[in-house]
């Protein structure tokens, strides 16, 4: 054990802040460890949004479902895909770039890049002493998002990462047995070991939601994804990155 792995190993969802806005230090440092992150074929197909303006904040909050924490919190990180400078790129080297960056490869490329960049940030600011929260409810509207941030075509606002000083901390939440995610050299297919992987995972779950609550919740955890599932979301997603230039194909 090193203090990089305890530090990964010790993850957890923190939603309560200080009232205290990161340094430009501290900003700086997690950027720049982000930018150490792995790029594919070194295109750097992301940027990062630092969200300071309050009112900013607090429209983004609304857009996420009215987390309280979107806009409390000592900075907030908007991790983008961005192929916009590479259609720079293609103007000024005069290559016409368009049928790549529209292709869904350098769209995965960009997306993967950006959550490259995103874990090593969050990486950085826990081995702060920092707390993290990951905001998926940004995408709840991104017509708006785009707006508030005034991103231009080819850029996909993809996630928020709320960062700050904690004030309360959680226990770290279980996750799939290693047994059950972990595969060698082929994808274990045996569906009566797979179900009952699950079902131990079901019981844990359980048990942590139980003692975490006072009684008060139980779900498992196959329970839980299978209610989330059945509620559609975002079904806009296609649409909007169609519209935002990145036809894919």
């Amino acid at each position: 054990m090193n203090k990089v792995i305890e530090t990964i190993q010790n993850h957890r969802s923190l939603r309560h802040f200080e009232d205290k806005p990161l340094t430009d230090e501290q900003i700086k440092t997690i950027v720049t460890c982000a930018q150490s992150a792995s790029t594919s074929s070194f295109i750097q197909a992301y940027s990062i949004i630092g969200v300071k303006d309050k009112e900013k904040k607090k429209k983004l909050a609304e857009i996420a479902g009215n987390q309280e924490y979107v806009e409390k919190n000592g900075h907030f990180f908007v991790f983008c895909a961005d192929l916009y400078r590479h259609t720079i790129i293609g103007e000024k080297e005069q290559i016409n770039v368009t049928p790549s960056i529209e292709s869904t490869e350098k769209f995965m490329v960009a997306l993967i890049d950006a959550s490259l960049a995103a874990q090593n940030a969050a990486i950085a600011a826990e081995s702060m002493g920092l707390g993290i929260c990951y905001i998926g409810g940004i995408r709840n509207n991104l017509d708006d998002v785009k707006k508030i941030l005034k991103t231009p075509d080819r850029v996909i606002p993809l996630f928020g990462l709320a960062v700050g000083v904690p004030t309360k901390k959680t226990e770290t939440k279980p996750r799939l047995p290693y047994e059950h995610l972990y595969h060698e050299d082929q994808y274990e297919q045996n569906k009566e070991i797979y179900v009952s992987q699950l079902q131990e995972y079901d019981q844990l779950i359980s048990s942590y939601y139980e003692e975490r609550t006072g009684g008060k919740r139980k779900d498992r955890w196959t329970e839980q994804m299978a209610l989330m599932l059945d509620r559609k979301s975002r079904m806009y997603m296609r649409e909007f990155v169609q519209k935002n230039k990145l036809d894919l194909h």
